[in-house]
């Protein structure tokens, strides 16, 4: 089975992002890119535009001793510019007080062969939040 262009684009950027590419990622987003982070926690909200989305990328890998990581497990499309994604997310703050391992996911909208928006899922809110406060 040949994987949809849709989802080979964002398992592209999930590559990316895991390696910290952050300039060949943002090549696969539209200038207008919108990502929405769930919840009520520092990260939380909507970031408007190319500038934004790689500011909260490049905070979210920046060295502080913390270990997150992402590891993509499904992708699926509608075929028509949505791809959903589900991936295990890990985190541990520096001094391990603070963790959490969930399932989480991404809906994602592209057009014109672009990533256009995020819409960020987790599978459990408190856990991020109390991580992210």
């Amino acid at each position: 089975m040949n994987e949809h262009p849709d989802c080979a684009l964002v398992r592209r950027a999930y590559q990316l992002f895991t390696a910290g590419d952050l300039d060949a990622l943002s090549a696969l987003m539209t200038a207008d890119v919108t990502h929405h982070v769930p919840g009520d926690n520092q990260r939380s909200g909507h970031y408007k535009g190319l500038d934004e989305c790689v500011r909260l990328y490049r905070d979210w890998g920046r060295p502080d001793g913390s270990s997150k990581s992402i590891d993509l497990e499904t992708l699926i499309t509608d075929g028509r510019g949505r791809v959903v994604s589900v991936h295990r997310y890990t985190a541990r703050n520096a001094d391990g007080s603070r963790s959490f391992s969930m399932k989480a996911g991404n809906i994602f909208t592209l057009v014109g062969g672009k990533i256009s928006d995020i819409d960020e899922c987790v599978e459990d809110l408190e856990a991020f939040d109390a991580y992210w406060r």
